[in-house]
């Protein structure tokens, strides 16, 4: 009777792991820290960037509406855009805090709820795992060695990276996508704030309107450049919508013709 065929049945996998685990023990770390940093840096990525450009768009769509009712009147064009910044700012921080809450107490019941799992019924998580890895393209035979290997290492890091794509030690900032998404959006609003209060004359209009259209080119490469993804759609995508936002908003302050 060969070795493999005289272990004990009833052996737990999960407790007994095979005797060569991975050739590198700390693999299993330097592959969970990159996965960490990566979806941190994505996480802080989203939030800078819907900051920089609602910051722009909406701000831009408040002193044009302003100064297309009454471009004289500086002071409530000013009044106006500050106004802008600082509600526009403290509500993106309120609302990212909010939502990205709300995602790392779900990713925090999906862990306790994995790690309840394992705790109560050790063999069929196990299995579960190996018909997880046989689903995506493995073998029974390793799919088994690598949730035997992944097992031995954290049994809940595994089942949590498996079947929900996350970890069970490192969860998003709530409080770093509120302060990227705050500071991005002040950044951001001062461009068309500033173009729209130094430029003067007939043109102040239409020469914040190209400034505006330059900062979104701009966040819209860099965007597209730092998540590895093609820069002209992401360009044209940031600059259609700004210029929307404030044909629109001029248009509207145009034809009220409210004075100040």
């Amino acid at each position: 009777m060969s070795e493999q065929s005289s272990q004990n049945p009833g052996q737990n996998p999960i407790e007994n792991p095979i005797e060569n685990p991975v050739d590198n023990p700390n693999e299993p770390d330097e592959k969970h820290d990159k996965s960490a940093a990566t979806s941190s840096r994505l996480n802080w990525l989203r939030a800078a960037v819907l900051g920089a450009n609602d910051g722009i768009v909406s701000t831009a769509g408040v002193v044009v509406g302003v100064a297309a009712a009454n471009p004289e009147n500086t002071t409530a064009i000013a009044t106006a855009g500050i106004a802008a910044v600082v509600a526009g700012a403290l509500s993106m921080a309120a609302g990212e805090y909010v939502s990205v809450s709300t995602q790392r107490d779900t990713e925090k019941a999906v862990v306790t709820k994995e790690r309840r799992l394992i705790a109560e019924d050790p063999e069929k998580e196990f299995q579960g795992l190996v018909e997880n890895y046989i689903e995506k393209g493995l073998t029974r035979a390793t799919a088994t060695l690598v949730a035997q290997e992944y097992s031995a290492h954290d049994p809940v890091e595994a089942h949590v990276q498996a079947h929900y794509g996350l970890s069970s030690e490192e969860f998003t900032s709530p409080w770093a996508a509120a302060f990227s998404s705050a500071v991005s959006f002040t950044v951001g609003a001062l461009v068309p704030l500033l173009a729209i209060l130094l430029f003067s004359g007939p043109w102040k209009i239409q020469a914040t309107f190209v400034m505006v259209m330059v900062a979104l080119a701009l966040v819209g490469w860099l965007s597209a450049w730092r998540g590895e993804a093609p820069r002209l759609r992401a360009v044209i995508r940031v600059m259609v919508g700004g210029a929307l936002a404030m044909i629109i908003t001029g248009g509207v302050g145009h034809f009220l013709g409210v004075t100040a």
